[in-house]
């Protein structure tokens, strides 16, 4: 290419296949014109502070609410028929919200999370481009990731970045708990709701400083305000929620589950996101034990996992001592329990781990269990299914279900299944 090309005429690519399919990279020009960067919406409390991260380094983010059926049909329109649920959706929320009008596709670029894992977490970002490139090759598509699976100087990812990042999700991990065990028994409706608007915004400021980095405080005090909204004492049925990481999170993939089991009459017990970064940690670890290798880079994994073991731990402390709120489980715990049922080299899509939440909650009292399963995600599927029998044979009064999420599923149909599985609830 000519040299005197803009950054934007540069950005794009040639990444090979008969298709020809190119890649437009994010410059550090389209980050000073302002471009708008679009997230998936995935976790909302999460991805909230997330964005308030990155304003703070000089980029606009939007986080999509797109729901409509026209993202579904986006999505099969833009991807082949074997892809998972959850890459349809994200395909189909990036596709439709391109297509609204809402946005000037000449500054507007779209961000895919990759963790290196070997199915979603690597390979969304190329079907996504695929997609985008058939019709709006302007618009790049950008790879939030920790493990250098792509770098790019216009969106690196610093030491103080990543560290921020962290904090997040411990902060949005301790939003997601304490909003799930109060907004069930509120007295007053939507003080649940303006608390965690509140906290959002005031973590989204000091996140901005570095008093972010003194959590304890904090957490008392969000411990504090929280345990202040006047609630009943009414017994609810506790429902887990597990099962492939996009839709055990996203209102989109799951049909909104956590406020429809709230509307039913129940307790969310939805595990946080640091088991996740943890158990992709610990899959590293896990390898070098199985396979005898031990360099750099696993010298690296076992330095960062033993810091993110210590923040959950403090965590779970602080949550103890206030002696209101029930905490996480402690994810050395999580691995313990897995290892009474399946092995750790187990570690395609969620894995062992899927297992290890199922068993953690039926053991301290949540025995009301929804996997929620994509279509297309074998890994899942063999997992989760595969893996509920040995549970329930340990945990005889556990009860717990499948609830497969894809295209052609109604919303009727699932809510009508969790229903029936919550005729026989636990309390």
């Amino acid at each position: 290419m000519k040299q005197h090309m803009t950054d934007e005429e540069l950005a794009r690519k040639n990444i090979g296949g008969s298709d020809r399919v190119f890649k437009t990279v994010f410059t550090k020009e389209m980050k000073e014109k302002g471009y708008t960067i679009l997230i998936p919406d995935m976790l909302p409390i999460h991805f909230k502070l997330i964005i308030k991260i990155y304003e703070k380094y000089g980029y606009k983010m939007e986080l999509l609410q797109n729901t409509s059926r026209n993202v579904i049909d986006e999505g099969l329109k833009n991807t082949h028929n074997d892809a998972c649920y959850p890459a349809l959706l994200v395909i189909g929320q990036f596709m439709d919200a391109l297509k609204s009008g809402k946005y000037d596709l000449d500054r507007v670029a779209l961000i895919m999370s990759q963790t290196g894992g070997g199915c979603r977490a690597s390979n969304y970002i190329h079907l996504i481009r695929k997609a985008v490139a058939a019709q709006f090759p302007q618009v790049p598509v950008i790879s939030l990731n920790f493990s250098g699976l792509e770098k790019n100087p216009a969106f690196p990812m610093t030491p103080a970045i990543a560290l921020r990042l962290i904090y997040a999700v411990m902060y949005g991990d301790m939003l997601m708990l304490l909003y799930n065990q109060c907004r069930p028994y509120e007295l007053n409706a939507g003080d649940t709701d303006r608390l965690l608007a509140r906290w959002q915004h005031r973590l989204g400021k000091l996140l901005d400083k570095n008093d972010y980095l003194y959590p304890t405080p904090i957490y008392k005090a969000m411990l504090n305000e929280f345990a202040a909204i006047p609630r009943s004492s009414e017994k609810k049925p506790k429902v887990g929620i597990v099962g492939e990481i996009y839709v055990k999170y996203s209102p989109l993939a799951n049909n909104d589950l956590n406020n429809f089991l709230i509307s039913e009459g129940c307790e969310p017990n939805v595990p946080g996101l640091m088991d996740f970064v943890l158990y992709c940690c610990s899959d590293l670890l896990n390898d070098k034990d199985l396979y005898d290798v031990k360099n750099a880079r696993t010298v690296a994994y076992e330095i960062g996992y033993k810091v993110l073991l210590k923040f959950q731990r403090q965590q779970i402390r602080v949550i103890k001592e206030h002696g209101v709120f029930q905490p996480p489980h402690d994810f050395e715990h999580l691995r313990k329990c897995a290892d009474k049922y399946i092995h750790q080299g187990v570690k395609m899509g969620e894995g062992w781990l899927i297992t290890a939440e199922m068993a953690a909650l039926a053991e301290t009292g949540t025995k009301n269990i929804i996997c929620t399963q994509p279509f297309g995600c074998l890994p899942n599927h063999i997992v989760a299914k595969g893996m509920s029998r040995v549970i329930k044979q340990a945990y005889p009064d556990a009860n717990i279900v499948a609830i497969d999420y894809d295209p052609g599923a109604t919303k009727v149909n699932q809510e009508n299944r969790i229903k029936l599985m919550l005729a026989n609830a636990v309390i």
